[in-house]
């Protein structure tokens, strides 16, 4: 009796099974198209988010000397839009600040929600002659941090002025290039591309670019910020993607 009773048993086992497995291709598609419906509508809020941008720097970045509306982070986001990028371009400048001063605040000065940063400091630390190591290990750490939270960098860089000496004109000049190529992030070579040395492109003080001087830059960097505008919006759309369901 046993045995006739284990054998219905797994008479019946076998016939659920059997009734069951004409379905299981159309439940793993419906499981799949699911999915993927679920990734795609993840991906794709991702990409309609404008992407926002923080422009973190110094005078040059927050607009010492030329009206709000021809500041570097303005300009550039009207030149990115005429481009057709959807984007916001925040300032987070400080006049006079240093590398290592805005490592300090680095933090508090970058939102959540912030898809790329703008990396543009350095020229207050050459002109106060500080050691060039010092610069680099505040960058390094601004960098490493900022990519530790998935965030895109388009690093800006600077040149030391001749009178500083041969020694730390080197030191200093290597900088940016060998710190974007160990940290893997994009690079504008020399912020003021163009305009350093332009008297028609600078304000009285020597240093600080005027209205056309600031138009000169932007349009020297936009490439540059396109890509970073590009690297962002793949980094957002990887992350839609890895977020669980």
């Amino acid at each position: 009796m046993r045995e006739k009773a284990v054998r219905a048993r797994a008479g019946r086992t076998d016939a659920t099974s059997r009734r069951r497995k004409p379905w299981d291709p159309a439940f793993k598609a419906l499981a799949g198209l699911t999915a993927a419906l679920a990734l795609f509508t993840f991906a794709s809020a991702a990409l309609a988010e404008p992407v926002r941008i923080v422009a973190f720097g110094d005078s040059l970045t927050a607009g010492y000397g030329v009206p709000q509306a021809d500041a570097f982070p303005t300009r550039l986001e009207a030149a990115l839009r005429a481009k057709g990028h959807d984007v916001r371009v925040e300032n987070a400048g400080v006049s006079g600040e240093t590398a290592p001063q805005g490592l300090a605040r680095l933090d508090w000065s970058i939102p959540d929600g912030t898809d790329a940063v703008i990396v543009e400091l350095g020229a207050n630390d050459m002109l106060r002659g500080l050691d060039p190591a010092t610069t680099r290990a505040a960058l390094t750490g601004i960098v490493q941090r900022l990519k530790q939270r998935g965030i895109a960098v388009l690093l800006a860089g600077m040149r030391a002025a001749p009178n500083l000496g041969r020694p730390y004109q080197e030191a200093y000049d290597r900088i940016f290039p060998e710190l974007a190529t160990a940290e893997g992030v994009l690079l504008y070579p020399f912020f003021l591309d163009g305009v350093a040395g332009e008297p028609s492109l600078i304000q009285s003080d020597g240093l600080h670019p005027n209205p056309q001087g600031v138009a000169r830059i932007v349009t020297g960097i936009l490439p540059k910020a396109e890509a970073l505008v590009a690297e962002a919006r793949s980094s957002a759309a990887g992350k839609a993607q890895a977020k669980p369901n």
